[in-house]
């Protein structure tokens, strides 16, 4: 290889290493608000008002993942299955999307307290991260998703 060559590929790398750097940093740091949690709750809001006088007329309501993650953040707890903690979405186009979640087995077996020594929920423990996937859909006022799969991402064993 030529120092020519070797400056030009260093060149690529270093843009490469930079733009992948960049993007990181655009998407890191940007915590979920309050106010776009209030943002979704009143769209729900005026989506559930709409829905009580039905006319014929299409209303189009804009949901952003910004404003989901917030509420899942700010509000959704309450609303949970115990032992999901930090929920998030991510909308990935066309109507598909992705959640991910860490299950706190202990909570959840704590909750279901074991019936005996051979419940297999008695051996369960740690954190769990869960990732789904699926597609949105939505049709005469009506959401509908479609799971198409889950993953967990690792497991930590109980010490």
């Amino acid at each position: 290889m030529s120092v020519r060559q070797l400056r030009l590929s260093f060149a690529v790398r270093a843009t490469a290493a930079f733009a992948a750097v960049a993007t990181c940093a655009m998407g890191a740091g940007t915590a979920p608000q309050r106010r776009d949690a209030d943002t979704l709750k009143a769209k729900v809001a005026a989506i559930n008002a709409f829905a009580q006088r039905p006319t014929r007329q299409l209303r189009r309501t804009t949901v952003t993942e910004t404003e989901v993650n917030a509420y899942l953040t700010y509000d959704a707890h309450r609303d949970l299955p115990v032992g999901v903690i930090d929920p998030t979405v991510t909308i990935l186009g066309t109507g598909r999307v992705s959640g991910r979640a860490v299950v706190d087995l202990d909570a959840v077996r704590k909750e279901k307290k074991p019936t005996s020594l051979f419940d297999p929920m008695s051996y369960l423990g740690g954190r769990l991260p869960i990732t789904a996937t699926g597609v949105l859909t939505t049709s005469n006022g009506s959401v509908r998703f479609t799971w198409s799969g889950a993953r967990p991402s690792s497991c930590n064993k109980r010490a």
